[in-house]
């Protein structure tokens, strides 16, 4: 799993303060934190900056740049802000994240984006917002947003496609449409193109001791398409546990095991069943109801645990 790391993003208050104070030391620590933890490229995602974007976009890829090596995904709706600081980048291949099928970002994200060598995120979104629909997210991806850079000859394989991950706390119809989206889009174009996903966004507005469970139970359903990148929390250990898990086919533990059918049952079109599970086992339980509020057969509510 290619896992992008998020923790350097405008909405953390300490973010913010460190960003106030030019607090060099701060992103400093947290990129290296997120490097050592398993992190392959960082989101630096800094807000739209309409005042100091000049400044503050240069400077914080020479900050991230001093203490590591791994690729800067520039997460902005400035552009001018973007490009500021890719004229900086002096280490790995950079990623935009992101276009959409807006027709004024699809106009313009993507040739910024082969002007200066990066790879490019393109989010399965229209004018009209996301559709529920996996069909049509696909649709987008292969009808707009994939003939857009063939038109400029942008490097397939510099192209990720991100179908989107809606929280399951008011967009519950989303999660399992995401599945099917991820699963066709691999089929849909050949070759097919790189796939990823903003995981955390799935747990947001849901209770802070709930996230982690719904995350990486998510990510081992999605991980059961072939999803193969990421952007999350590289700190959050018993996700990048569940992800050596799958990836090792580790089967030492109960929990292990069942997430590991719970991958393989993915894999093969099917629904995990509670015959998956140990019912005599709290952890267990709790990850099939999990599930269900995932593939929106149970309604979610903050204390689904509980019910």
């Amino acid at each position: 799993m290619y896992i992008i790391g998020e923790n350097i993003h405008i909405m953390s208050q300490r973010v913010k303060d460190a960003l106030q104070a030019k607090d060099a030391r701060f992103f400093q620590e947290r990129a290296v934190q997120q490097v050592e933890a398993g992190a392959q490229a960082l989101d630096i995602n800094l807000g739209p900056r309409k005042k100091d974007w000049e400044e503050v976009f240069p400077w914080m890829v020479q900050t991230v740049e001093s203490v590591v090596d791994v690729p800067i995904v520039f997460d902005s709706t400035n552009l001018l802000g973007i490009e500021a600081g890719l004229k900086k980048v002096t280490k790995a291949q950079p990623i935009i994240n992101s276009t959409s099928a807006e027709p004024e970002r699809l106009e313009k994200v993507p040739l910024l984006a082969k002007k200066y060598n990066t790879r490019l995120v393109a989010l399965t979104m229209g004018a009209s917002g996301i559709p529920v629909g996996a069909d049509e997210r696909v649709t987008i991806a292969i009808e707009q947003l994939i003939p857009r850079m063939l038109e400029i000859d942008f490097p397939m394989s510099d192209l990720i496609i991100d179908p989107l991950v809606l929280t399951v706390s008011g967009c519950q119809e989303y999660c399992p449409e995401l599945i099917e989206a991820i699963r066709t889009l691999q089929v849909a174009w050949s070759p097919s193109p790189v796939i990823s996903v903003g995981l955390s966004n799935v747990s947001n507005s849901v209770p802070n001791e709930n996230r982690s469970l719904i995350n990486r139970t998510y990510c081992a359903m999605l991980m059961g398409t072939g999803l193969n990148m990421l952007i999350g929390d590289p700190l959050d250990i018993p996700l990048m546990e569940t992800i050596r898990i799958i990836e090792q086919r580790d089967m030492s533990t109960p929990v292990g095991r069942l997430f590991l059918k719970i991958n393989d049952r993915i894999a093969a079109s099917e629904y995990p069943v509670l015959e998956d599970v140990d019912a005599g086992d709290p952890e267990q339980m709790a990850i099939w109801k999990t599930v269900q509020i995932l593939l929106n057969k149970v309604i979610y509510a903050d204390a689904y645990l509980q019910l």
